[in-house]
């Protein structure tokens, strides 16, 4: 098994067809497909099979995928964390962020880090733990910062409590029920959702329920940051969000805390990556910096 045959199936699935693995490969079609037979006769199974959307992964191709995908992270963090130790500023690094590190540690953190590893790339996801896992488990994100999940870690992940956290009730300027002190009086108003990778609905039903509340009116579920802020700012609809919202400098010409007397809990910042996947100094040091504003 060669590791240009990794490299060539990974390729595929990302890119969901030979054409396009070919073109991001800068190779041709047909020595991918060379490639791809060769690896299938090792391994005595086929790894793909085609349909009306491409080349699809076979039950044993994914995996087999799985495996590769975790394997080619690990060479390209290895390269990268040697280039970055050696002085240089080059690579990629992966976060994944929950809504509250988005508003209270990004803003803070991003300058600092721009300044010391200018050449490397930055992606940020959005998103909770459930929807980020996968990319820890193989190496396709570096690390997590955000709410924890209900759920324990999967096995192989390092959780860092950082802190404890509490919520606050949030609604566009000049909402009708803005003078309201307490959570009763705003039983009756409809509510929005910040995310759909847990189940908020039965978190806010919890809420409500400890205050002895009837189970709220949900009307909308929103799964990003941008679309929860445009449903807020443009209705009546009224959230439950990290305190930090009330500090993010952009949202509060449009949005407004209402300020209620109950103390709103709030799932516990965590910290998680793989414990058998050393992060790169790039993330590292961005992972630090994270830190360094909780």
């Amino acid at each position: 098994m060669k590791l240009n045959q990794l490299r060539d199936l990974v390729a595929i699935v990302e890119r969901g067809s030979l054409r396009g693995a070919a073109r991001h490969l800068d190779v041709a079609q047909s020595g991918l497909t060379r490639s791809i037979r060769n690896l299938e006769r090792e391994l005595g199974h086929p790894m793909f099979e085609r349909d009306a959307r491409g080349m699809v992964l076979t039950p044993m191709g994914r995996v087999f995928y799985q495996r590769a995908s975790s394997a080619m992270n690990e060479l390209r963090r290895a390269d990268e964390e040697m280039a970055q130790a050696q002085g240089g500023a080059l690579g990629t690094v992966v976060a994944g962020l929950s809504i509250m590190p988005h508003l209270g540690m990004l803003p803070g953190a991003l300058g600092p880090f721009r300044q010391r590893f200018p050449g490397v790339t930055l992606k940020v996801i959005e998103g909770l733990y459930p929807a980020i896992e996968p990319g820890l488990r193989n190496g396709t994100i570096d690390f997590y910062l955000g709410a924890a999940s209900q759920a324990a870690p999967a096995p192989g992940l390092i959780a860092e409590t950082l802190f404890e956290n509490t919520r606050i009730v949030v609604g566009r300027k000049g909402h009708p029920l803005a003078a309201a002190r307490s959570l009763k009086e705003l039983s009756t108003a409809d509510w929005a959702t910040p995310s759909l990778d847990v189940i908020a609905a039965e978190d806010l039903n919890e809420v409500f329920s400890r205050f002895k509340l009837g189970q709220p009116q949900i009307r909308l579920q929103a799964n990003s940051a941008m679309s929860l802020l445009v449903a807020l700012a443009h209705s009546d609809l009224l959230t439950m969000l990290p305190r930090q919202w009330a500090e993010f400098a952009l949202t509060q010409h449009a949005l407004q805390v209402i300020p209620v007397r109950e103390r709103l809990t709030a799932p516990p910042i965590v910290f998680l990556r793989r414990a058998d996947l050393p992060l790169t100094p790039a993330a590292e040091h961005l992972s630090d910096l994270l830190k360094r504003y909780a």
